[in-house]
């Protein structure tokens, strides 16, 4: 007597699909699968970045021009560098509200013990930063120990350390930083000279040609998929291409800002932390699903207190940097829209809300995004009201692609 085996489900198939395919065929076709499945990747906020400068540019011929471009860039950095330390708590599946607030208290703490105490810079950069640590660590004890949700806890925080921004600066509310300083030279003057700049550039081709490799032996020593080698070494050469060409057409203006540096290295040395490492692994997998993580061994405490910390001192860092770009900390740095433009930024590049989804790269992305519609606008004289309304409008349609997407592997994981 013959059985008859019972059809298979369309996972199923797709799995065996999956594990005939080779070379670069089966990783394009892979791809495909993934796109259909809702993983666009960073597909949307590229094609966001190419619509919102091919607009720009036909409104202006200025905005792409290298003066202007060395300017966004460097306009960048600052909340870019907040927006970093978003990524960091979304992957886990919580929020931060205070980044500004932090930020602009970390920036009148270097302000007040650079220039009124007069200590060495050093110093002054190690007490701003420690005070982001400190905020972190205290916002993890409240969220692990007593389950305050990090809504709550980080909206008392805005609240809280803006009071304390304002004691810190004192009655006169202001403090001037020397443009002769160290911190302001280097957050406006000191650009990389042009040989070295092209070194860079290659340099950073190299470390995503590295970590791709890493990551694919990784993969392949779990029975995992990886892209062909050859995928990953065109990859790298066409981004280190694409880097040397952008280092090449900022030279024409005052060049690449050693901040931009500094930034883009703490983007790749997060980049591999989140990819390379067990660290962020345990990221990923806590905002995946944290009862499924802590039940495999993950320590789940620990990968909470290390986002709140990283969060609020890349929050510290970024205070730091703006108060350097307007040589003074004042009331308003930490202020106004950077609290929304960091998360807005962290989420625009595809740092998922839900959690578990997201790379460094996101808040390089991002913050191009909204420093593009802002210098754009400004360029057309146009107020800030358009301004806010066009990155919210960007930041409902980010969400929704994510929604969408998510959506869209579930039904396809189910089917």
């Amino acid at each position: 007597m013959t059985t008859q085996t019972p059809p298979k489900k369309s996972s199923d198939l797709m799995d065996e699909r999956l594990a005939d395919r080779s070379g670069v065929k089966g990783w394009i076709a892979s791809m495909v699968d993934r796109v259909r499945a809702g993983d666009l990747g960073v597909l949307p906020v590229v094609l966001g970045v190419v619509v919102i400068w091919t607009v720009m540019q036909s409104l202006n011929d200025v905005f792409l021009s290298p003066r202007n471009l060395v300017n966004l860039t460097m306009e960048s950095v600052p909340v870019g560098m907040i927006a970093l330390g978003i990524v960091c708590v979304l992957l886990v599946g919580q929020i931060d509200l205070s980044v500004g607030s932090v930020s602009g208290l970390s920036a009148a703490v270097v302000a007040v013990l650079f220039v009124n105490q007069q200590l060495p810079v050093v110093v002054a950069l190690a007490g701003a930063i420690v005070v982001g640590v400190a905020i972190g660590l205290l916002y993890s004890i409240f969220f692990i120990r007593f389950g305050v949700p990090s809504f709550v806890i980080s909206l008392s925080g805005l609240l809280a350390f803006l009071g304390l921004q304002l004691y810190v600066l004192g009655p006169q509310g202001s403090i001037n930083i020397a443009f002769s300083s160290p911190l302001v030279q280097f957050a406006q003057q000191q650009f990389v000279p042009a040989t070295l700049s092209y070194v860079l550039a290659v340099l950073g081709g190299v470390a995503l040609l590295v970590t791709g490799l890493l990551s694919r032996r990784t993969r392949l020593a779990a029975d995992l998929s990886a892209p062909p080698l050859v995928v990953i070494v065109v990859r790298s050469v066409a981004l280190a291409a694409l880097f040397v060409f952008a280092v090449a057409y900022l030279n024409q203006g005052r060049g690449v800002g050693w901040m931009v540096v500094l930034f883009l290295v703490l983007v790749l040395v997060m980049h591999y932390a989140l990819s390379q490492t067990v660290w962020g692994h345990w990221m990923y997998a806590v905002g995946g699903n944290v009862e499924a993580a802590r039940r495999t061994g993950v320590k789940v405490t620990m990968i909470y207190t290390s986002a709140f910390v990283l969060c609020s001192s890349f929050a510290a860092l970024g205070g730091v940097l703006a108060a350097s770009r307007l040589a003074a900390a004042n009331q308003s740095t930490g202020g106004g829209d950077v609290n929304l433009n960091a998360i807005a930024a962290a989420v625009i590049g595809g740092t998922s809300l839900f959690g578990g989804r997201g790379t460094a790269f996101a808040a390089l992305l991002g913050v191009v995004v909204i420093q593009s519609i802002s210098s754009g606008l400004s360029l057309l004289s146009l107020d800030s009201a358009f301004r806010f309304a066009i990155t919210g409008a960007v930041l409902l349609l980010a969400v929704t692609i994510d929604s969408v997407a998510r959506r869209s592997r579930a039904s396809h994981g189910r089917g």
